[in-house]
C-alpha cells in the first residue's frame, strides 16, 4: 500500500538560528502553564464527586450526567473550536478558553448554595465547551515551533504539562477537603468542596495573564524570519480558510481511524480520572487523609508524564515519526493490565493497577492526540486536526460518565470490566495503519 504523505513530511530542515531553542522553550513553558491550569479546573469535579453527592443526595448516575454533559460539550467544542483556532490563531483561542473556564468554575462553586442538579449540569457543560479552546490552541501554537521529527518529543512535553495540572489538583485537592498543616505551623481546617473550583480559577487567571504577556504564537512573531522549518506551501503562514481546513482534514481516511482509537483512549482515561477517588473511598473505605490518595495523586501524573515522554521519544527516534506501532503496543498492554486489576481486591493493589493503567492510557493520549495531529495538519491545519481527533477522546470518555455511573450504581464490580474492551479495540485499529510512515492525506500531483 502506498504510504501517505504529510504536509510535515515535505518539510525542509535547516539549522535553527541562534536563540531559537531558548525562545521556543520560554514560549512553550508559558503556553504549557496555562494549559496546566486548565486541568486544575477540569479534574476538580472528580475529587468533589462524593462530597457533592453526599450533600445533595445525588446518585452515581446523576453525578455521571454532570460528567457526560461536560465531556460531550468538550467533544463538540473541539470540532468547532479547532476550526476557529486555525482561522484566528492558537494564542487567542487559549485565552478565550481560559477566561471561560475561570468564570464557569467560579459560578459552579456558587451553585453549591442552591444544589440543583440541572444547574450543575448546565454550568459544567458550558465549562466543557470553553475548555475545548485549549487543546487546539496549544497544539496549533507548537506546530509552528516544532518540526515533524521533534513533535513526538513535544507530545511528551505536552503530556507532562497536562499531568502537572493533574498532580496539582490530585494532591492538593484532597488536602483542601480533609484539612492540612501548612509548613508545620498553620492549621488549615477542612474547606467546603466549592473551594476546589474557586482556587483553580485563581490559578488559571494568573497563568492566563502571564501567557498573554510572554508567549508568541509563531516564530515569526517572536522575531525569527527563518526558524529552521519551511512549510511546503512556500510561506510560513499558520492561518487558513475554514472551508479548506475542513475538507483537507475531514476527507483524510486515516484521521478517522486515529480518532476512533482515541475514543477508546478517552473511555479508559476518563474511567480512571473521573471515578478513582470515589472508587477508593467506597470500595476500599479510604478517607481523603489516607496516604494512598497521596501515592495516587503523585503516582498517576508521574507515570503518565513518563509514558508520554518515552512514547513520544521512541516514536520519533526508533520508529522515525511513526506513531501507530507504539500506540498499538500500548493499547494491548493496557488491556492486560486492566484485566489483571479486576482479579485483585486489596487497596494497595488497586493503587498499583490504577497507576499502571494511567501509564499506558496517557502515553497513547499524547502521541495520537498531539503528535499525530500535528503530523496530519502541519502548522496551518493542526488546530482542526487536533480538535477532530481529541473530540473523539471525549465522545468515548462520555461513556465513563452517565453509562459507567449507572453501572456503578448496580455494582463497583463493573469498574475495570467496563474499560477492558477499549484497549483491545484501540490496538486493533492501530494495527490497521501500522505500515503508514506518515498519516496525512496524499497531495494531488
Amino acid at each position: 500500500m502506498r504510504n501517505l504523505k504529510s504536509v510535515a513530511d515535505d518539510t525542509v530542515f535547516v539549522k535553527h538560528p541562534p536563540g531559537f531553542r531558548a525562545r521556543r522553550g520560554l514560549n512553550w513553558t508559558f503556553v504549557g502553564l496555562l494549559y496546566t491550569s486548565f486541568y486544575t479546573c477540569r479534574y476538580n469535579l472528580a475529587i468533589a464527586n462524593k462530597s457533592i453527592s453526599d450533600e445533595f443526595g445525588f446518585n452515581k448516575g446523576q453525578m455521571g450526567s454532570i460528567i457526560t454533559t461536560a465531556l460531550l460539550a468538550y467533544a463538540f467544542g473541539q470540532i468547532i473550536n479547532g476550526l476557529l483556532t486555525d482561522h484566528f490563531g492558537g494564542k487567542r483561542a487559549m485565552l478565550i478558553g481560559a477566561a471561560g473556564t475561570v468564570v464557569m468554575n467560579i459560578i459552579f462553586g456558587f451553585a453549591s448554595f442552591w444544589g440543583l442538579l440541572w444547574l450543575f449540569v448546565v454550568i459544567r457543560g458550558i465549562d466543557g465547551y470553553m475548555q475545548s479552546f485549549g487543546a487546539p490552541g496549544m497544539v496549533k501554537i507548537n506546530a509552528a515551533w516544532f518540526a515533524h521529527t521533534e513533535r513526538g518529543r513535544f507530545a511528551g512535553i505536552f503530556g507532562f504539562m497536562i499531568n502537572a495540572g493533574r498532580f496539582l489538583i490530585n494532591t492538593f485537592g484532597p488536602a483542601f477537603l480533609a484539612g492540612f498543616i501548612f509548613l508545620g505551623l498553620w492549621h488549615v481546617p477542612p474547606l467546603h468542596w466549592r473551594w476546589l473550583f474557586w482556587i483553580p480559577a485563581m490559578i488559571a487567571t494568573c497563568a492566563g495573564v502571564a501567557m498573554a504577556l510572554i508567549a508568541k504564537p509563531t516564530p515569526k512573531e517572536a522575531g525569527f524570519d527563518h526558524p529552521g522549518v519551511e512549510e511546503p506551501l512556500g510561506e510560513n503562514e499558520t492561518r487558513a480558510n475554514v472551508r479548506d481546513v475542513f475538507w483537507t482534514i475531514a476527507s483524510n481516511p486515516v484521521i478517522w481511524i486515529v480518532a476512533l482509537a482515541y475514543a477508546c483512549t478517552g473511555s479508559v482515561r476518563q474511567g480512571v480520572d473521573q471515578w478513582f477517588f470515589r472508587f477508593m473511598q467506597e470500595v476500599h473505605h479510604l478517607n481523603l487523609n489516607d496516604n494512598r490518595f497521596w501515592y495516587l495523586g503523585i503516582g498517576i501524573p508521574f507515570v503518565a508524564s513518563v509514558g508520554s515522554l518515552i512514547s513520544g521519544y521512541v516514536s520519533d527516534t526508533v520508529f522515525k515519526g511513526r506513531r501507530a506501532p507504539v500506540a498499538a503496543g500500548l493499547y494491548f498492554l493496557e488491556t492486560i493490565i486492566i484485566l489483571s486489576a479486576a482479579q485483585f481486591t486489596s487497596a494497595n493493589t488497586a493503587v498499583l493497577f490504577l497507576i499502571l493503567i494511567s501509564l499506558t492510557v496517557n502515553a497513547t493520549h499524547s502521541i495520537l492526540g498531539t503528535a499525530a495531529a500535528m503530523d496530519i495538519g502541519g502548522a496551518r491545519m493542526a488546530g482542526f486536526a487536533s480538535g477532530l481527533i481529541d473530540s473523539f477522546q471525549y465522545f468515548g470518555g462520555s461513556l465513563a460518565g452517565l453509562l459507567l455511573g449507572h453501572l456503578l450504581d448496580r455494582s463497583w464490580g463493573w469498574y475495570f470490566y467496563f474499560m477492558a474492551p477499549f484497549g483491545l479495540i484501540g490496538g486493533t485499529l492501530m494495527l490497521s495503519i501500522l505500515g503508514k510512515v506518515t498519516l496525512a492525506k496524499p497531495k494531488k500531483l
